[in-house]
């Protein structure tokens, strides 16, 4: 991360790279300070702005909302001390973001505690708040003294995941929905390559066309497999011994969580309307997203040591994790996506819970949301 000092309004044309740590970046603002009656001690404002384009799902004019939801949880991993690992995030989305401005993230200290601390961030685009969050972290307790979770996606689908390799499945579309990979499929329009993760779509159509899920929509189910893109280290320079040693310390691992909090957003309003047998609708949009990261250290890093052959940066393999997505609810235009994010051995390592706006026709009068 660069810490320049620059000026808000100082900005530079932003590209779009393919790494996640390149697309996660961000320099520093100057930080602020903002005194409330009856306090003795003024509230510590540190400041962000990023530096890359988000992704444009469908070519649209609007970015992708898991990046901004991961860059504001990476923003306020900035603000914490070393040990800390985000747990849990709660975000509003408040207005779609824009892709020819950066965000500037203000990351406010709500509490600094010994095992959690608590960050509170706004991301704003042109002075104005799209995305609100609370973010919390804490330490390893060094505890495991009891452990409990539901059975592996990797047992109750091994006959549908043994049958290809992740890095042969296909790649996730743009935009989950039959009329986008039929516009693909017939060349009227490209698919850019998504930045900063590799996520591929398992083939779900057997599981999901039989009887029993055609009746109860909240048994329908889509798994996709995700990776890493690029190294996780921010200089560019760092060799693989020493991002083997920097990952061993626990230095990655706020981007880490960052990245299976991005993967988490990755089509997964578009698994409702196939769950609910609805082939057309007029706008959907996420309202709140939460992300509890339920394991830290080993089981969130995502290099595969064991299979890296090699000295070089390109000789580096990553881990392939599972989300399992499926809608529990919907009513009143709005409908819920909940997901399980499973790691290579089969550990729960996080939970999503997304609430969307999912309207059918338009509503009778102007407004916004």
């Amino acid at each position: 991360m660069s810490s320049t000092g620059r000026a808000e309004d100082d900005w530079e044309e932003l590209t779009t790279p393919l790494s996640f740590v390149g697309l996660m970046a961000l320099e520093r603002l100057e930080d602020t300070a903002q005194s409330h009656p009856g306090s003795n001690e003024p509230e510590r404002i540190e400041r962000f702005r990023s530096l890359a384009a988000p992704f444009p799902p469908g070519e649209g004019n609007r970015s992708f909302g898991g990046h901004v939801y991961a860059q504001s949880a990476y923003a306020a991993s900035k603000t914490v001390e070393k040990g800390f690992v985000v747990h849990d995030m709660t975000g509003t989305f408040i207005v779609g973001g824009r892709l020819d401005i950066p965000y500037v993230y203000t990351v406010r200290h709500v509490r600094d505690g010994f095992m959690y601390c608590t960050r509170a961030v706004d991301a704003r685009q042109d002075g104005k708040i799209c995305f609100s969050c609370l973010c919390s972290f804490k330490r390893d307790e060094n505890e495991k003294t009891f452990h409990h979770q539901p059975p592996a996606a990797q047992g109750r689908f091994r006959e549908i995941l043994s049958g290809k390799r992740p890095e042969d499945q296909p790649v996730s579309p743009s935009v989950d929905a039959d009329w986008w990979i039929e516009a693909v499929k017939q060349g009227n329009v490209e698919e850019r390559e998504f930045p900063g993760l590799d996520v591929r779509k398992v083939d779900m159509k057997d599981y999901n066309q039989s009887k029993l899920i055609q009746d109860r929509p909240e048994k329908y189910r889509q798994l996709t497999q995700y990776c890493l893109k690029g190294s996780p280290d921010e200089d560019p320079n760092a060799t693989l011994a020493q991002i083997k040693e920097r990952e061993a310390e626990g230095k990655y691992d706020n981007l880490y969580a960052c990245a299976h909090m991005y993967s988490s957003d990755r089509n997964s309003l578009l698994l409702i309307p196939r769950a609910l047998g609805i082939k057309y609708w007029t706008e959907m949009a996420s309202l709140t997203l939460t992300v509890i990261i339920h394991q830290h250290g080993q089981a969130l890093r995502m290099i595969n040591w064991d299979a890296t052959r090699g000295d070089h940066l390109a000789d580096v393999a990553m881990k392939w994790f599972i989300q399992e997505g499926w809608t529990p609810q919907s009513a009143e235009n709005r409908a819920v996506h909940e997901s399980h994010l499973w790691s290579p051995d089969g550990t729960l390592i996080a939970t999503s819970l997304q609430d969307s706006m999912l309207r059918l026709r338009k509503l009778g009068r102007t407004g916004n949301l």
